[in-house]
């Protein structure tokens, strides 16, 4: 699970540095620091929406959102759209959610254990325990999640060619059309899951039907990868730093101090996301960025940034302040935090609770890491209690 090395030296030598990318063409610059970071996420002179339609330097041959997702679309029609999804993932919603998130985790715990020791600790409770939330979060049908995962699996993986690209194309087309189809079905239907608030707000004037779809696909692909592969990398530290788990068995109130850290600890994604592009000219560190340039920044960095994190490499469950920006900065700010959040410390307190002589199966090195997405995380955990 090490950090990349030329990010590190990235944000070590050379924190505002010119990069070509595999993918897309021309250069990009690539802003490393957690404040330059900050700085480009909330200043209103670095565009999403300008590279729309562009061949934009990036890591994967394909696009992965939608052209009209919310990621792509800058204020004030950014905060239009995400107002909207905002009700569901409000703190209030979340904590009524804790409960049933308490009851799938230890169904998933109780599988898990029928099928072991050892088993498999993501294919048993770390990849449908998200899903199961993300789907009832929604309004996703039980029968069709296992198709959303699939769906979700095969776009952030990196496309090894065109046909994979042209693939991936259609994956997208059939989820907007999936998720079309649920919105018909359910204009005549009440209820308090996203689609229902997304459907009212339409029906309202507040977006339109293509804001919709895309946000719909985003949240649901995202609200499955990202707990999956994030919680397995979660529960892979806790069982390879030494004294970790015990010291969690021991103390389980200092869990959601502990998923800060992990937050900031964890080298989530490999490289960088979706970039932005300078409307004027900008300068940071004394480097000129001009007006029409692509910026590329790194949340993994900037977590990682010793001016802010001392011994950014070291896990310290004792660390005072963890501002981390695992879930982003500024508009862009990811709009289902809490759900991630209580999601992981629901699932490491149950797991500290019900298996508290958790244990890898295999040795740390024999732990597979999936290497063709762009958002990391452990093939399987095959665990013994």
């Amino acid at each position: 699970m090490g950090f990349d090395p030329d990010l590190a030296a990235f944000l070590r030598d050379e924190p505002v540095a010119r990069i070509r990318m595999q993918f897309g063409s021309g250069e990009a610059w690539l802003v490393t620091r957690y404040e330059d970071v900050k700085f480009v996420t909330s200043d209103p002179r670095f565009s999403r929406a300008a590279i729309v339609g562009q061949p934009f330097p990036r890591m994967t041959k394909h696009i992965i959102p939608l052209d009209r997702a919310v990621s792509f679309t800058d204020p004030p029609g950014h905060a239009r759209i995400r107002r909207v999804a905002a009700k569901v993932f409000a703190q209030r919603n979340v904590e009524r959610l804790r409960a049933r998130a308490e009851q799938v985790v230890s169904e998933r715990i109780a599988a898990l254990v029928a099928a072991g020791p050892p088993a498999d600790l993501v294919e048993h409770v770390v990849a449908p325990f998200p899903m199961t939330m993300i789907g009832e979060v929604v309004g996703v049908p039980e029968a069709d999640r296992p198709w959303l995962m699939w769906c979700a699996e095969t776009l952030i993986s990196m496309a090894r060619d065109e046909s994979e690209v042209a693939r991936n194309g259609r994956i997208k087309d059939e989820l907007y059309a999936y998720f079309h189809k649920l919105v018909a079905r359910r204009r005549s239907s009440s209820g308090d899951d996203l689609l229902a608030v997304l459907c009212d707000a339409r029906d309202r004037g507040e977006i339109d039907d293509e804001e919709l779809g895309a946000l719909v696909v985003l949240v649901s692909l995202n609200g499955w990868h990202a707990v999956r592969n994030n919680s397995s990398s979660m529960v892979y530290v806790l069982l390879t730093e030494p004294g970790l788990w015990d010291r969690l068995v021991a103390d389980p109130g200092l869990v959601p101090h502990a998923v800060e850290e992990l937050l900031r600890f964890i080298p989530h994604k490999r490289g960088v996301g979706q970039p932005r592009v300078a409307t004027e000219d900008v300068v940071i560190r004394g480097v000129r960025i001009r007006a029409g340039d692509v910026v590329h920044i790194s949340y993994v960095t900037a977590n990682w940034d010793p001016e802010v994190f001392p011994d950014p490499e070291r896990f310290d469950l004792d660390r005072a302040e963890i501002p981390h920006v695992a879930f982003g900065h500024g508009p862009h700010y990811c709009v289902g935090p809490l759900l991630a959040r209580m999601e992981s410390q629901v699932l490491l307190s149950t797991l500290l609770e019900r298996l508290p002589r958790l244990r890898l199966a295999v040795p740390p090195e024999e732990v597979r890491w999936r290497q063709d997405v762009i958002i990391r995380g452990p093939v399987d955990l095959p665990v013994t209690w």
